[in-house]
């Protein structure tokens, strides 16, 4: 295990654009405003040679009432906890401040390996007067640093560093099943991972957009490692009229791509709306394994077939992808939470699985036997032969005498062959047709 590393403070004395400095990349938003930052964000780093993994934390307000201020208070404590080494970021301009005395004691209390940062200290050279009033914390030497410029954060890290339990450095990445949780705000993507991991990993609250930052959690059941990403729910481009939105959509699009698996979480209670289908669009396009969550099922008025015309109204509206797999659930009871882990195993299988050229050219000439490719002006279209080129998604390239003539029609017959013999649920396909004899061309 890497260790942990939490950055912790009070709102708006610059812990996230410290956090980016470290890891090298513009992951966690940072905005003038403060409590931006709502969640934990999780990113790896290396200092002299040491991995560990980074963890920004939304500002402690200890005295605050306010809804989401208590639980970012909450949620800094629990990564204090997970934490090997703790840096408490302070602002030199402010001076100490009461919250500053409050986040201290709670560091004290917790018996952590605590790294003392006097942010804001932008001038080079000997630091200002005010820097030293910081020894009163009771926190051992503060470290000068300008997180804007980069000034003192080699010296933090090297302070940091020292800091880290002797470690295992043999110890490899394991197979780990990288899954994007999205979809529309509040429709219970947070609740859905807080109940499989059993912890409030992510923020909880009826505020719709609470999670605005993709949030990593690492996750494991018999034997099987996931990685469950957090995204924001992403609205409507007209409602996207916050900056820090904006970030968030984008945030959600990178989790996508950084993902096998993409469970698009649909809020039954709600029905299927637009937003639903742009959301899921992003994830075909992106030729990621797809899960429907169909959420809140326990609070369904039901009758005879109501899953059923559910299920046929979710084909019909997502008629573009309809390889994607489908488990009605609850996030708030954990009905059916079981059954989606075993889909995504499942999924995740067929996205990288790779089918023997023989056997497909079976089914290949099988389907063309079936069913005769489409001709024009007296001309028919061959096809030769098909092979895998690639996984994650199942790629195949399909020689035939003209492309002009395999029609789009007969490319989808061609594809429902090919899901009846080997399955495939759950992941698009994608084809690549070649005419004989052209070189790489696609």
């Amino acid at each position: 295990m890497k260790p942990v590393v939490a950055i912790v403070g009070r709102p708006n004395v610059g812990k996230s654009t410290l956090f980016n400095k470290i890891s090298g990349q513009r992951i966690s938003i940072v905005e003038d405003t403060p409590g931006v930052t709502r969640d934990r964000i999780f990113a790896e780093g290396e200092w002299n040679g040491k991995k560990f993994t980074l963890v920004d934390t939304g500002g402690i307000e200890p005295a605050s009432k306010d809804k989401i201020l208590v639980q970012m208070r909450r949620q800094a404590q629990m990564a204090i906890e997970t934490a090997d080494v703790v840096i408490l970021v302070t602002n030199v301009r402010d001076g100490i401040t009461a919250n500053d005395r409050d986040v201290a004691s709670m560091l004290l209390k917790a018996k952590k390996k605590i790294v003392l940062a006097v942010n804001k200290v932008d001038a080079p050279g000997e630091p200002p007067m005010e820097f030293y009033e910081f020894y009163n914390l009771g926190l051992g030497d503060p470290i000068a640093i300008s997180s804007i410029h980069g000034m003192g954060v080699g010296d933090l890290l090297d302070v940091v560093s020292e800091q880290f339990p002797d470690t295992d450095e043999s110890e490899e990445e394991e197979d780990v099943i990288k899954v994007a949780v999205i979809g529309k705000p509040n429709a219970g993507k947070s609740s859905l991972i807080n109940k499989l991991l059993g912890e409030e990993r992510s923020i909880v609250s009826d505020i719709a957009g609470t999670t605005r930052d993709a949030i990593d959690s690492q996750f494991e059941k018999d034997g099987t490692k996931f990685l469950f990403i957090d995204t924001a729910g992403m609205r409507k481009r007209g409602k996207v009229n916050e900056a820090v939105e904006r970030y968030s959509v984008a945030r959600s699009l990178g989790a996508i791509d950084r993902s096998d698996v993409c469970v698009i979480m649909i809020d039954a209670s709600e029905g299927i709306t637009e937003q639903d289908t742009k959301i899921a669009g992003y994830a075909h396009e992106s030729g990621r394994a797809c899960i429907f969550a169909i959420n809140k099922w326990d609070i369904v008025e039901k009758e005879t077939n109501t899953m059923k015309n559910f299920s046929t109204r979710l084909k019909e509206e997502f008629a573009f992808m309809p390889y994607a797999a489908q488990v009605f659930i609850s996030a708030k009871t954990g009905l059916r939470t079981d059954k989606l882990l075993e889909t995504i195993v499942q999924v995740n299988e067929q996205h990288k699985r790779r089918i023997a050229t023989g056997m497909l050219n079976d089914v290949l000439n099988e389907a063309t036997a079936k069913q005769q490719p489409p001709s024009d002006k007296g001309r028919r279209l061959r096809v030769y032969y098909a092979t895998q080129v690639a996984v994650a998604p199942p790629t195949f390239v399909i020689f035939c005498n003209s492309r002009e003539l395999f029609h789009f029609s007969y490319l989808r017959y061609i594809e429902n062959q090919i899901r009846a013999s080997f399955g495939f649920e759950g992941t698009p396909i994608k084809f690549i047709l070649r005419e004989k004899g052209e070189n790489n061309k696609q």
